[in-house]
């Protein structure tokens, strides 16, 4: 029994470090100027399509995390420009980010907080 209790935060702290993208962060507020200026990027939310409907960043793009690899295709005009990817809580984001890096996106950022703190902040939602 300790063994197993031992082991839990090993694994714990395996599996987070198997998806660090190693994507630099853009701040909450760095982004609302970014939406405000229209700046030409993609805000990617990878929760699934229902998490999405219940609430997103304004202009945020739906592909959930499990679809990446077959959707790709939908997001290749974004690979030299910034892509901004968020789910609820950075998992999911980071394991996407990793898949984008790998395939070639060189801008790829990750937002900081995620969905939780974007909503815990108030921050504009759609």
């Amino acid at each position: 029994m300790l063994h197993r209790l031992l082991l839990i935060p090993l694994l714990l702290v395996t599996a987070c470090s198997l998806f660090d993208s190693s994507a630099p962060t853009i701040s909450q507020q760095a982004l609302l100027k970014q939406i405000e200026a229209k700046a030409d990027m993609l805000i990617l939310d990878v929760r699934t399509p229902g998490e999405f409907r219940e609430g997103h960043i304004p202009g945020a793009y739906s592909i959930d995390h499990l679809e990446i690899a077959s959707r790709i295709k939908e997001i290749e005009a974004y690979r030299n420009k910034p892509v901004v990817v968020y789910c609820y809580s950075g998992m999911r984001a980071g394991m996407v980010e990793s898949y984008l890096l790998e395939h070639g996106f060189t801008k790829v950022q990750h937002l900081e907080g995620d969905w939780s703190a974007w909503k815990a902040n108030g921050q504009p939602t759609e």
